[in-house]
């Protein structure tokens, strides 16, 4: 059950919250075949770790996502996609992300990390849109915009487009 607490991280209690990968998601869009159809494609969560620190500026995060798991709802298209055309998840099966800074940037939250995946690492910035307090921890909502050619996944150029949104929804428990 959610609290009607005002969003802010600062609801989050200093401690160690773990990610529940059974409820949690990331979700992906983008634009295929020269940008005339959307896919919408999940990657699952394995599991990480949030630190609420004092202070907040301080919490880091740690996640890992199963790439192998890509799916979009059409077989052929996830083969090709876990293929070594694109992500070759058979060599790197994970994708992994650790904070650097949690800050303002406005009236939002932003947790600033590296994102690696295909054995690239890269800056990113996930804006949180959304924090909810539950009997057990809390849920998170997240937005960023990757850029696919950043982790080298630069093949099919105009059949993939090159920029993914992503969206998190992060069920955190307590310990």
């Amino acid at each position: 059950m959610t609290t009607s607490a005002q969003f802010g991280i600062g609801m989050l209690a200093v401690g160690t919250y773990r990610i529940d990968p059974a409820v949690s998601s990331v979700k992906c869009t983008t634009r295929h075949l020269f940008g005339l159809a959307t896919v919408h494609a999940t990657v699952p969560i394995i599991g990480g770790m949030v630190d609420i620190a004092d202070p907040f500026t301080d919490s880091t995060v740690t996640a890992t996502l199963d790439a192998a798991g890509f799916r979009s709802g059409r077989r052929i298209r996830d083969r090709h996609v876990r293929s070594p055309l694109l992500l070759d998840t058979a060599t790197y099966p994970q994708i992994s992300f650790a904070s650097t800074r949690l800050g303002h940037d406005g009236d939002r939250w932003v947790l600033r990390g590296a994102l690696t995946a295909h054995g690239r690492t890269h800056p990113v910035e996930l804006v949180i849109v959304r924090l909810d307090l539950t009997v057990h921890g809390a849920r998170l909502a997240a937005s960023t915009r990757l850029d696919r050619y950043a982790f080298g996944l630069t093949r099919v150029r105009g059949m993939v487009a090159r920029h993914l949104d992503v969206t998190l929804d992060v069920h955190l428990t307590g310990f």
